[in-house]
Protein backbone atom coordinates (compact mmCIF):
# COMPACT_ATOMS: atom_id res chain seq x y z
CA UNK A 1 0.00 0.00 0.00
CA UNK A 2 1.35 3.65 -0.87
CA UNK A 3 0.76 6.92 0.80
CA UNK A 4 1.87 8.26 3.75
CA UNK A 5 0.16 6.13 6.53
CA UNK A 6 -1.22 6.78 9.70
CA UNK A 7 0.24 8.99 12.49
CA UNK A 8 1.33 7.18 15.27
CA UNK A 9 -0.33 7.57 19.06
CA UNK A 10 1.11 6.08 22.31
CA UNK A 11 -2.06 3.28 21.57
CA UNK A 12 -0.52 2.18 18.15
CA UNK A 13 2.60 1.53 19.15
CA UNK A 14 3.46 -2.20 18.44
CA UNK A 15 5.07 -5.28 20.54
CA UNK A 16 8.80 -5.31 19.66
CA UNK A 17 10.21 -7.92 17.37
CA UNK A 18 10.84 -11.12 18.01
CA UNK A 19 13.89 -12.43 18.04
CA UNK A 20 14.10 -14.37 14.80
CA UNK A 21 11.84 -11.50 13.10
CA UNK A 22 14.36 -9.20 14.13
CA UNK A 23 16.81 -11.43 12.03
CA UNK A 24 15.02 -11.21 9.41
CA UNK A 25 14.32 -7.40 9.61
CA UNK A 26 17.53 -6.88 9.51
CA UNK A 27 18.82 -9.03 6.83
CA UNK A 28 15.97 -7.92 4.27
CA UNK A 29 17.10 -4.33 4.82
CA UNK A 30 20.87 -5.13 4.17
CA UNK A 31 19.49 -6.80 0.95
CA UNK A 32 17.91 -3.80 -0.04
CA UNK A 33 20.67 -1.13 0.47
CA UNK A 34 23.76 -2.96 1.83
CA UNK A 35 25.89 0.09 0.47
CA UNK A 36 23.60 2.66 2.29
CA UNK A 37 23.85 0.40 5.98
CA UNK A 38 27.27 0.08 5.81
CA UNK A 39 26.76 -3.74 7.15
CA UNK A 40 26.03 -5.99 9.81
CA UNK A 41 27.26 -6.78 13.30
CA UNK A 42 26.45 -10.59 14.27
CA UNK A 43 26.86 -12.07 17.21
CA UNK A 44 27.24 -15.48 17.40
CA UNK A 45 29.37 -18.55 17.87
CA UNK A 46 29.80 -20.99 14.71
CA UNK A 47 27.40 -23.32 14.69
CA UNK A 48 24.51 -24.06 12.19
CA UNK A 49 22.19 -21.56 13.16
CA UNK A 50 24.64 -18.98 12.29
CA UNK A 51 25.10 -20.67 8.74
CA UNK A 52 21.15 -20.19 8.15
CA UNK A 53 21.59 -16.65 8.73
CA UNK A 54 25.00 -16.61 6.70
CA UNK A 55 23.37 -18.10 3.62
CA UNK A 56 20.70 -15.17 3.76
CA UNK A 57 23.90 -13.56 2.41
CA UNK A 58 23.20 -14.63 -1.03
CA UNK A 59 20.44 -11.87 -1.53
CA UNK A 60 22.80 -9.41 -1.66
CA UNK A 61 23.70 -7.20 -4.68
CA UNK A 62 27.30 -7.68 -4.30
CA UNK A 63 29.84 -10.61 -4.49
CA UNK A 64 30.58 -12.25 -0.94
CA UNK A 65 33.80 -12.23 -0.28
CA UNK A 66 35.65 -13.42 3.13
CA UNK A 67 38.40 -12.22 4.84
CA UNK A 68 40.01 -13.09 7.75
CA UNK A 69 41.45 -10.95 10.79
CA UNK A 70 45.27 -11.44 10.18
CA UNK A 71 43.88 -10.68 6.34
CA UNK A 72 47.41 -8.18 5.16
CA UNK A 73 47.55 -5.36 2.84
CA UNK A 74 48.82 -6.75 -0.16
CA UNK A 75 45.50 -9.06 -0.48
CA UNK A 76 43.22 -5.73 0.59
CA UNK A 77 44.24 -3.80 -1.96
CA UNK A 78 46.92 -5.57 -4.24
CA UNK A 79 50.54 -5.74 -4.87
CA UNK A 80 53.33 -7.96 -6.14
CA UNK A 81 52.10 -11.23 -6.69
CA UNK A 82 55.54 -13.35 -6.06
CA UNK A 83 54.59 -16.22 -8.07
CA UNK A 84 54.16 -14.82 -11.04
CA UNK A 85 56.38 -12.63 -10.93
CA UNK A 86 59.50 -14.94 -10.44
CA UNK A 87 58.16 -17.64 -13.08
CA UNK A 88 57.26 -15.11 -16.26
CA UNK A 89 61.19 -12.10 -14.87
CA UNK A 90 58.88 -9.67 -14.98
CA UNK A 91 56.54 -7.78 -12.53
CA UNK A 92 52.84 -8.80 -11.88
CA UNK A 93 50.30 -7.32 -10.05
CA UNK A 94 47.70 -8.68 -8.37
CA UNK A 95 44.25 -6.80 -7.60
CA UNK A 96 43.23 -6.50 -3.85
CA UNK A 97 40.06 -7.65 -2.23
CA UNK A 98 38.77 -3.63 -2.43
CA UNK A 99 39.36 -2.87 -5.72
CA UNK A 100 35.65 -4.39 -6.87
CA UNK A 101 32.50 -3.68 -4.64
CA UNK A 102 32.00 -6.75 -2.64
CA UNK A 103 30.43 -7.45 0.62
CA UNK A 104 32.79 -8.33 2.48
CA UNK A 105 32.70 -11.14 5.71
CA UNK A 106 34.97 -11.12 8.26
CA UNK A 107 34.89 -13.98 10.66
CA UNK A 108 36.48 -13.48 14.10
CA UNK A 109 35.83 -9.64 13.99
CA UNK A 110 36.36 -9.42 17.66
CA UNK A 111 40.18 -10.27 17.11
CA UNK A 112 40.38 -7.91 14.57
CA UNK A 113 43.65 -5.71 15.05
CA UNK A 114 42.84 -1.60 15.32
CA UNK A 115 44.85 -0.95 11.61
CA UNK A 116 42.53 -3.81 10.35
CA UNK A 117 39.79 -1.88 11.66
CA UNK A 118 40.92 1.42 10.29
CA UNK A 119 41.34 0.36 6.81
CA UNK A 120 38.21 -1.31 6.52
CA UNK A 121 36.78 1.72 8.32
CA UNK A 122 38.09 4.08 5.35
CA UNK A 123 36.73 1.00 2.64
CA UNK A 124 33.15 1.25 4.23
CA UNK A 125 33.53 5.18 4.13
CA UNK A 126 33.27 5.05 0.16
CA UNK A 127 29.71 3.59 -1.01
CA UNK A 128 31.17 0.52 -2.60
CA UNK A 129 31.17 -2.48 0.27
CA UNK A 130 29.97 -4.00 2.85
CA UNK A 131 30.73 -5.61 5.85
CA UNK A 132 29.20 -8.27 7.94
CA UNK A 133 31.18 -8.56 11.13
CA UNK A 134 31.05 -12.26 12.62
CA UNK A 135 31.36 -11.56 16.39
CA UNK A 136 32.61 -15.16 17.71
CA UNK A 137 33.18 -13.79 21.37
CA UNK A 138 33.21 -15.62 24.25
CA UNK A 139 32.84 -13.42 26.63
CA UNK A 140 30.42 -10.64 27.57
CA UNK A 141 32.43 -7.48 26.95
CA UNK A 142 34.72 -8.60 23.87
CA UNK A 143 32.96 -6.93 21.37
CA UNK A 144 34.13 -5.30 17.66
CA UNK A 145 36.55 -2.60 17.64
CA UNK A 146 34.69 1.10 17.75
CA UNK A 147 35.67 1.91 14.57
CA UNK A 148 32.91 -0.68 13.27
CA UNK A 149 30.47 -0.59 15.88
CA UNK A 150 30.57 2.69 14.43
CA UNK A 151 29.15 2.43 11.18
CA UNK A 152 27.79 -1.34 10.89
CA UNK A 153 24.47 0.19 10.45
CA UNK A 154 22.48 -3.45 11.83
CA UNK A 155 23.16 -5.57 14.97
CA UNK A 156 21.48 -9.16 15.58
CA UNK A 157 22.30 -11.01 17.98
CA UNK A 158 21.14 -15.03 17.58
CA UNK A 159 23.21 -16.11 21.06
CA UNK A 160 20.55 -18.50 23.17
CA UNK A 161 18.25 -18.96 20.61
CA UNK A 162 17.10 -22.49 19.62
CA UNK A 163 16.86 -24.18 16.07
CA UNK A 164 13.07 -25.09 16.15
CA UNK A 165 12.60 -21.24 17.06
CA UNK A 166 14.33 -20.56 13.53
CA UNK A 167 12.94 -20.81 10.07
CA UNK A 168 15.17 -20.33 6.98
CA UNK A 169 15.17 -17.14 5.99
CA UNK A 170 13.46 -16.50 2.44
CA UNK A 171 13.71 -13.23 0.69
CA UNK A 172 10.95 -12.60 -2.18
CA UNK A 173 13.36 -11.79 -5.62
CA UNK A 174 10.60 -10.33 -7.20
CA UNK A 175 9.54 -7.82 -4.54
CA UNK A 176 13.39 -7.62 -3.49
CA UNK A 177 14.56 -5.84 -7.07
CA UNK A 178 11.37 -3.56 -7.06
CA UNK A 179 12.28 -2.58 -3.54
CA UNK A 180 15.86 -1.43 -5.01
CA UNK A 181 14.00 -0.37 -8.05
CA UNK A 182 12.02 2.27 -6.21
CA UNK A 183 15.04 3.23 -3.21
CA UNK A 184 15.78 6.08 -5.04
CA UNK A 185 12.79 7.99 -5.05
CA UNK A 186 11.30 7.30 -1.58
CA UNK A 187 10.82 10.73 -0.36
CA UNK A 188 12.37 11.76 2.59
CA UNK A 189 10.07 13.98 5.00
CA UNK A 190 11.90 17.04 6.23
CA UNK A 191 11.81 16.51 9.91
CA UNK A 192 12.63 13.14 9.71
CA UNK A 193 16.66 13.10 9.84
CA UNK A 194 16.44 16.14 12.72
CA UNK A 195 13.86 13.66 14.59
CA UNK A 196 16.58 10.48 14.74
CA UNK A 197 18.91 12.97 15.58
CA UNK A 198 17.05 14.01 18.37
CA UNK A 199 15.90 10.31 19.42
CA UNK A 200 19.61 9.40 19.14
CA UNK A 201 20.55 11.90 21.56
CA UNK A 202 17.84 10.70 24.14
CA UNK A 203 19.32 7.08 24.37
CA UNK A 204 23.18 8.13 24.52
CA UNK A 205 24.25 8.11 21.06
CA UNK A 206 26.98 10.71 20.54
CA UNK A 207 27.93 9.58 17.26
CA UNK A 208 26.85 11.38 13.88
CA UNK A 209 26.63 8.46 11.64
CA UNK A 210 23.85 6.44 13.59
CA UNK A 211 20.79 9.28 12.44
CA UNK A 212 22.43 8.75 8.93
CA UNK A 213 22.36 5.01 9.02
CA UNK A 214 18.97 5.31 10.60
CA UNK A 215 17.31 7.66 7.83
CA UNK A 216 18.71 5.07 5.52
CA UNK A 217 17.55 2.18 7.38
CA UNK A 218 13.93 3.69 7.14
CA UNK A 219 14.41 4.52 3.68
CA UNK A 220 15.09 0.95 2.82
CA UNK A 221 12.28 -0.04 5.20
CA UNK A 222 10.16 2.47 3.17
CA UNK A 223 11.09 0.48 -0.48
CA UNK A 224 10.38 -2.95 0.94
CA UNK A 225 6.73 -1.61 2.22
CA UNK A 226 5.96 0.07 -1.14
CA UNK A 227 5.54 3.65 0.41
CA UNK A 228 6.32 6.76 -1.52
CA UNK A 229 7.36 8.67 1.39
CA UNK A 230 9.04 7.45 4.58
CA UNK A 231 6.27 6.75 7.36
CA UNK A 232 5.99 6.39 11.10
CA UNK A 233 6.49 2.55 11.15
CA UNK A 234 9.57 3.24 9.10
CA UNK A 235 10.97 5.40 11.48
CA UNK A 236 10.52 3.26 14.44
CA UNK A 237 11.63 -0.31 12.62
CA UNK A 238 15.09 1.58 11.83
CA UNK A 239 15.63 3.14 15.11
CA UNK A 240 14.60 -0.47 16.71
CA UNK A 241 17.10 -2.13 14.20
CA UNK A 242 20.03 0.64 13.68
CA UNK A 243 20.01 2.02 17.34
CA UNK A 244 19.41 -0.42 19.78
CA UNK A 245 23.18 -2.17 20.15
CA UNK A 246 24.48 1.39 20.48
CA UNK A 247 21.99 2.75 23.13
CA UNK A 248 23.19 3.84 26.73
CA UNK A 249 21.29 2.35 29.78
CA UNK A 250 18.50 5.31 30.70
CA UNK A 251 19.58 7.33 33.41
CA UNK A 252 17.58 8.76 36.58
CA UNK A 253 14.06 10.25 34.77
CA UNK A 254 14.66 13.98 34.35
CA UNK A 255 11.63 16.16 36.67
CA UNK A 256 9.01 17.26 34.59
CA UNK A 257 8.79 20.42 33.11
CA UNK A 258 6.42 22.94 34.23
CA UNK A 259 3.11 23.30 32.34
CA UNK A 260 2.79 25.94 30.15
CA UNK A 261 0.50 29.23 31.33
CA UNK A 262 -2.91 29.60 30.29
CA UNK A 263 -3.84 31.65 27.94
CA UNK A 264 -5.54 35.08 28.55
CA UNK A 265 -9.14 34.52 28.63
CA UNK A 266 -9.54 37.77 26.25
CA UNK A 267 -7.52 36.37 23.53
CA UNK A 268 -8.93 36.74 19.83
CA UNK A 269 -10.12 34.06 18.28
CA UNK A 270 -8.17 34.78 15.09
CA UNK A 271 -4.88 34.26 16.72
CA UNK A 272 -2.73 31.45 15.25
CA UNK A 273 -2.69 28.45 17.15
CA UNK A 274 0.71 27.46 18.86
CA UNK A 275 3.15 25.97 17.59
CA UNK A 276 2.68 22.27 18.99
CA UNK A 277 -0.54 22.55 17.32
CA UNK A 278 0.36 24.26 14.11
CA UNK A 279 3.30 21.12 13.26
CA UNK A 280 0.78 18.34 14.23
CA UNK A 281 0.70 15.72 12.24
CA UNK A 282 4.30 17.03 10.63
CA UNK A 283 6.17 16.39 13.45
CA UNK A 284 7.61 12.45 14.17
CA UNK A 285 7.07 11.11 17.63
CA UNK A 286 10.36 11.28 19.11
CA UNK A 287 9.40 10.18 22.59
CA UNK A 288 7.30 6.60 21.28
CA UNK A 289 10.93 6.07 18.72
CA UNK A 290 12.66 6.35 22.32
CA UNK A 291 10.18 3.89 23.58
CA UNK A 292 10.39 1.63 20.63
CA UNK A 293 14.61 1.35 20.89
CA UNK A 294 14.57 0.25 24.54
CA UNK A 295 11.89 -1.71 24.35
CA UNK A 296 13.37 -3.90 21.84
CA UNK A 297 16.73 -4.58 23.42
CA UNK A 298 17.17 -7.87 25.60
CA UNK A 299 16.96 -6.98 29.10
CA UNK A 300 20.88 -7.47 29.66
CA UNK A 301 22.08 -6.11 26.12
CA UNK A 302 22.36 -2.44 27.56
CA UNK A 303 24.40 -3.36 30.57
CA UNK A 304 26.45 -5.97 28.76
CA UNK A 305 27.32 -3.11 25.62
CA UNK A 306 28.07 0.02 28.60
CA UNK A 307 30.60 -2.88 30.28
CA UNK A 308 32.42 -3.08 27.36
CA UNK A 309 32.86 0.58 26.62
CA UNK A 310 33.61 1.05 30.31
CA UNK A 311 36.56 -2.29 29.90
CA UNK A 312 37.79 -0.18 27.00
CA UNK A 313 37.79 3.01 29.03
CA UNK A 314 39.57 1.77 32.03
CA UNK A 315 42.24 -0.30 30.56
CA UNK A 316 43.03 2.11 27.57
CA UNK A 317 44.06 -0.16 25.55
CA UNK A 318 43.01 -3.89 24.21
CA UNK A 319 42.86 -6.53 26.39
CA UNK A 320 46.58 -8.34 25.69
CA UNK A 321 47.86 -5.40 27.47
CA UNK A 322 50.36 -2.48 25.86
CA UNK A 323 50.89 -2.96 21.96
CA UNK A 324 54.28 -0.85 22.39
CA UNK A 325 57.80 -2.58 23.81
CA UNK A 326 56.82 -5.01 26.56
CA UNK A 327 58.42 -8.27 27.84
CA UNK A 328 56.98 -10.87 25.57
CA UNK A 329 56.26 -11.02 21.76
CA UNK A 330 52.96 -11.39 20.07
CA UNK A 331 51.70 -11.24 16.62
CA UNK A 332 53.97 -10.75 13.66
CA UNK A 333 54.44 -7.67 12.32
CA UNK A 334 55.27 -6.15 8.03
CA UNK A 335 58.88 -6.82 7.57
CA UNK A 336 61.25 -4.30 7.53
CA UNK A 337 64.31 -3.61 5.73
CA UNK A 338 67.66 -4.26 7.35
CA UNK A 339 71.10 -5.82 8.16
CA UNK A 340 71.19 -9.41 9.05
CA UNK A 341 73.06 -9.38 12.23
CA UNK A 342 72.74 -10.81 15.61
CA UNK A 343 69.41 -12.05 16.47
CA UNK A 344 68.35 -10.91 13.34
CA UNK A 345 65.85 -13.37 11.79
CA UNK A 346 65.06 -12.67 7.57
CA UNK A 347 61.78 -12.61 6.04
CA UNK A 348 62.62 -15.19 3.04
CA UNK A 349 58.92 -14.29 1.26
CA UNK A 350 59.56 -10.64 1.96
CA UNK A 351 63.03 -10.44 0.64
CA UNK A 352 61.88 -12.38 -2.53
CA UNK A 353 59.34 -9.68 -3.04
CA UNK A 354 61.72 -7.24 -2.77
CA UNK A 355 63.83 -8.66 -5.18
CA UNK A 356 61.58 -9.82 -7.54
CA UNK A 357 60.98 -6.84 -10.06
CA UNK A 358 64.88 -6.05 -9.90
CA UNK A 359 65.87 -9.53 -11.64
CA UNK A 360 65.01 -8.47 -15.28
CA UNK A 361 67.53 -5.78 -14.97
CA UNK A 362 69.93 -7.05 -12.80
CA UNK A 363 70.18 -10.25 -15.57
CA UNK A 364 71.11 -7.60 -18.29
CA UNK A 365 73.63 -5.59 -15.89
CA UNK A 366 75.75 -8.26 -15.00
CA UNK A 367 74.94 -10.47 -18.06
CA UNK A 368 74.02 -13.34 -15.65
CA UNK A 369 71.64 -16.50 -16.41
CA UNK A 370 70.93 -17.41 -12.23
CA UNK A 371 67.17 -17.59 -11.39
CA UNK A 372 67.47 -15.08 -8.70
CA UNK A 373 70.12 -12.32 -7.83
CA UNK A 374 69.47 -10.84 -3.94
CA UNK A 375 71.40 -7.60 -3.46
CA UNK A 376 71.84 -6.11 0.49
CA UNK A 377 69.00 -3.73 -0.41
CA UNK A 378 66.63 -6.48 -0.64
CA UNK A 379 67.08 -7.98 2.87
CA UNK A 380 63.59 -7.48 4.48
CA UNK A 381 63.56 -8.45 8.71
CA UNK A 382 61.20 -9.91 10.70
CA UNK A 383 59.22 -8.24 13.32
CA UNK A 384 56.77 -8.83 16.26
CA UNK A 385 54.25 -7.05 18.24
CA UNK A 386 55.72 -6.75 21.71
CA UNK A 387 52.97 -7.14 23.81
CA UNK A 388 53.27 -6.96 27.79
CA UNK A 389 51.74 -9.12 31.01
CA UNK A 390 48.91 -6.95 32.21
CA UNK A 391 49.47 -6.18 36.18
CA UNK A 392 46.72 -4.98 38.30
CA UNK A 393 47.70 -2.86 41.55
CA UNK A 394 45.00 -3.06 43.96
CA UNK A 395 45.48 0.50 46.31
CA UNK A 396 43.16 -0.40 49.44
CA UNK A 397 42.30 1.92 52.06
CA UNK A 398 42.69 -0.27 55.65
CA UNK A 399 42.03 2.22 57.73
CA UNK A 400 38.82 2.28 60.48
CA UNK A 401 36.34 -0.13 61.64
CA UNK A 402 35.68 -1.10 58.26
CA UNK A 403 39.33 -2.51 57.42
CA UNK A 404 39.10 -5.94 57.72
CA UNK A 405 36.13 -6.54 55.88
CA UNK A 406 37.38 -4.44 52.57
CA UNK A 407 40.55 -6.48 53.55
CA UNK A 408 38.90 -9.75 53.17
CA UNK A 409 37.04 -8.71 50.33
CA UNK A 410 40.21 -7.51 48.53
CA UNK A 411 41.53 -10.63 49.30
CA UNK A 412 38.89 -13.14 47.90
CA UNK A 413 39.30 -10.80 44.32
CA UNK A 414 42.49 -11.15 44.46
CA UNK A 415 42.53 -14.73 44.72
CA UNK A 416 39.53 -15.35 42.00
CA UNK A 417 41.72 -12.95 39.75
CA UNK A 418 44.53 -15.30 40.08
CA UNK A 419 42.97 -18.33 39.72
CA UNK A 420 42.62 -17.50 35.93
CA UNK A 421 46.10 -15.44 35.91
CA UNK A 422 48.02 -18.67 34.94
CA UNK A 423 46.22 -18.75 31.39
CA UNK A 424 46.16 -15.14 30.81
CA UNK A 425 50.15 -14.47 32.08
CA UNK A 426 48.68 -11.48 34.15
CA UNK A 427 49.99 -10.53 37.58
CA UNK A 428 48.14 -8.35 40.73
CA UNK A 429 49.87 -6.40 43.33
CA UNK A 430 48.84 -5.05 46.57
CA UNK A 431 49.44 -1.96 48.58
CA UNK A 432 47.32 -1.37 51.86
CA UNK A 433 47.32 2.67 53.20
CA UNK A 434 46.45 2.86 56.98
CA UNK A 435 48.02 4.95 60.25
CA UNK A 436 50.42 8.05 58.27
CA UNK A 437 51.42 6.21 55.35
CA UNK A 438 51.50 2.98 52.59
CA UNK A 439 52.79 -0.57 52.67
CA UNK A 440 53.74 -2.66 49.53
CA UNK A 441 52.00 -5.51 50.40
CA UNK A 442 52.36 -8.30 47.18
CA UNK A 443 54.87 -7.07 44.51
CA UNK A 444 53.42 -8.04 41.09
CA UNK A 445 53.17 -11.86 41.04
CA UNK A 446 50.92 -15.29 39.63
CA UNK A 447 51.82 -16.85 42.87
CA UNK A 448 48.18 -17.78 44.72
CA UNK A 449 50.12 -19.65 47.97
CA UNK A 450 52.43 -16.34 48.16
CA UNK A 451 49.31 -13.99 47.93
CA UNK A 452 47.29 -16.43 50.46
CA UNK A 453 50.82 -16.11 52.83
CA UNK A 454 50.82 -12.22 52.60
CA UNK A 455 47.43 -11.44 53.21
CA UNK A 456 46.94 -13.68 55.94
CA UNK A 457 47.06 -11.13 59.57
CA UNK A 458 47.04 -8.06 57.56
CA UNK A 459 46.60 -5.43 60.57
CA UNK A 460 44.26 -2.25 59.83
CA UNK A 461 42.81 0.41 61.56
CA UNK A 462 44.26 4.21 61.90
CA UNK A 463 43.82 7.27 59.77
CA UNK A 464 43.52 7.29 55.82
CA UNK A 465 46.54 8.44 54.18
CA UNK A 466 44.96 8.17 50.69
CA UNK A 467 47.68 10.52 49.20
CA UNK A 468 50.81 8.16 50.24
CA UNK A 469 47.92 4.95 48.80
CA UNK A 470 48.55 6.91 45.30
CA UNK A 471 52.09 8.09 46.02
CA UNK A 472 52.89 4.08 46.43
CA UNK A 473 50.75 2.91 43.17
CA UNK A 474 52.36 5.45 41.42
CA UNK A 475 55.87 4.17 41.98
CA UNK A 476 55.00 0.49 41.66
CA UNK A 477 53.18 1.05 38.45
CA UNK A 478 55.97 3.26 36.99
CA UNK A 479 58.42 0.34 38.12
CA UNK A 480 56.42 -2.54 36.36
CA UNK A 481 56.12 -0.64 33.43
CA UNK A 482 59.82 -0.40 33.09
CA UNK A 483 59.73 -3.94 32.98
CA UNK A 484 57.56 -4.06 30.31
CA UNK A 485 54.19 -4.73 32.03
CA UNK A 486 50.86 -2.69 31.59
CA UNK A 487 49.82 -2.06 34.73
CA UNK A 488 46.55 -0.66 35.95
CA UNK A 489 45.72 0.94 39.23
CA UNK A 490 42.33 -0.48 41.44
CA UNK A 491 41.73 1.96 43.71
CA UNK A 492 39.40 0.94 46.86
CA UNK A 493 38.35 3.23 49.57
CA UNK A 494 35.70 5.18 51.13
CA UNK A 495 37.38 8.35 50.10
CA UNK A 496 37.71 9.86 53.96
CA UNK A 497 41.92 10.73 53.71
CA UNK A 498 42.85 12.56 56.84
CA UNK A 499 46.29 12.25 56.39
CA UNK A 500 48.03 14.54 54.63
CA UNK A 501 52.02 13.31 52.77
CA UNK A 502 53.80 15.05 55.38
CA UNK A 503 51.81 13.26 58.22
CA UNK A 504 50.11 15.68 59.77
CA UNK A 505 46.32 14.88 60.43
CA UNK A 506 44.85 17.84 57.80
CA UNK A 507 42.29 17.01 56.25
CA UNK A 508 41.64 19.92 53.56
CA UNK A 509 45.56 19.57 53.26
CA UNK A 510 44.68 15.63 52.60
CA UNK A 511 42.63 16.13 49.82
CA UNK A 512 45.19 18.46 48.21
CA UNK A 513 47.85 16.60 48.18
CA UNK A 514 45.19 13.42 47.10
CA UNK A 515 44.25 15.26 44.17
CA UNK A 516 48.17 16.51 43.22
CA UNK A 517 48.53 12.42 42.96
CA UNK A 518 46.08 12.33 40.93
CA UNK A 519 47.23 14.51 38.41
CA UNK A 520 50.56 12.77 38.30
CA UNK A 521 49.01 9.24 37.84
CA UNK A 522 47.31 10.64 34.96
CA UNK A 523 50.16 12.44 33.82
CA UNK A 524 52.01 9.21 33.94
CA UNK A 525 49.53 7.75 31.35
CA UNK A 526 48.58 4.55 33.97
CA UNK A 527 44.74 3.37 33.13
CA UNK A 528 43.04 3.43 36.90
CA UNK A 529 39.67 2.81 38.61
CA UNK A 530 38.62 4.03 41.47
CA UNK A 531 35.32 1.92 43.55
CA UNK A 532 33.66 3.78 46.53
CA UNK A 533 33.00 1.30 49.00
CA UNK A 534 31.67 3.78 51.86
CA UNK A 535 27.83 3.20 52.53
CA UNK A 536 26.85 6.16 50.54
CA UNK A 537 28.81 7.68 47.03
CA UNK A 538 31.41 10.26 48.17
CA UNK A 539 31.48 13.43 46.28
CA UNK A 540 35.42 13.65 46.79
CA UNK A 541 35.97 10.09 45.49
CA UNK A 542 34.07 11.10 42.18
CA UNK A 543 35.98 14.35 42.38
CA UNK A 544 39.06 12.10 42.50
CA UNK A 545 38.34 9.87 40.14
CA UNK A 546 37.91 13.16 37.54
CA UNK A 547 41.34 14.13 38.24
CA UNK A 548 42.76 10.65 37.55
CA UNK A 549 40.49 10.67 34.48
CA UNK A 550 39.14 7.43 35.57
CA UNK A 551 35.81 5.82 35.64
CA UNK A 552 34.32 6.21 39.22
CA UNK A 553 32.00 3.24 40.17
CA UNK A 554 29.90 2.91 43.67
CA UNK A 555 30.02 -0.42 45.16
CA UNK A 556 29.29 -0.17 49.02
CA UNK A 557 28.13 -3.72 49.65
CA UNK A 558 30.88 -5.27 47.08
CA UNK A 559 31.61 -8.77 47.51
CA UNK A 560 34.77 -10.44 46.19
CA UNK A 561 33.00 -12.04 43.24
CA UNK A 562 31.37 -8.08 42.47
CA UNK A 563 35.06 -6.97 42.95
CA UNK A 564 36.44 -9.58 40.58
CA UNK A 565 33.96 -8.85 38.15
CA UNK A 566 34.51 -4.90 38.08
CA UNK A 567 38.21 -5.49 38.33
CA UNK A 568 38.10 -8.22 35.51
CA UNK A 569 36.48 -5.91 32.85
CA UNK A 570 38.90 -2.99 33.65
CA UNK A 571 41.75 -5.60 32.74
CA UNK A 572 39.81 -6.81 29.45
CA UNK A 573 38.50 -10.32 30.54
Amino acid sequence: MRGGGPALTREAAPEPLAPWERVEAALTLLAVDPVGLKGLWLRARACPLRDRVTAALSALPLPVRRIHPTIGDDALFGGLDLAATLSTGSPVIQKGILDEPAALVLAMAERAMPGLAARLGTALDEPRHCLIALDEGAERDELLPLGLVDRLGLFVDIDGLQWGDTRDISIDPDRLAAARARLSSVKTPAKAGETLARVAAQVGIASLRAPTLALAAARAQAAWEDHETITDDDLRRAADLVFGHRAMPASEEAPPEPEPPEPPEDQPDDMPPPPEEQQGDEMFPEEMLVEAVRAALPPDLLEQLAAGRAARMARGATGTGSAKSGNRRGRPLPSRMGRLGTGARIDLVGTLRAAAPWQPLRRRQQQSDAVLLVRPSDIRLKRFRETSDRVLIFAVDASGSSAMARLSEAKGAVELLLGQAYARRDHVSLLAFRGRDAELILPPTRSLVQTKRRLAGLPGGGGTPLAHGLQMALAVGIQARARGMTPTVALLTDGRGNIALDGSANRAQAEEDSLKLASLLRASGLPAIVIDTANRPQPSLAKLAKALDAPYIALPRADAHKLSNVLGAAMGD
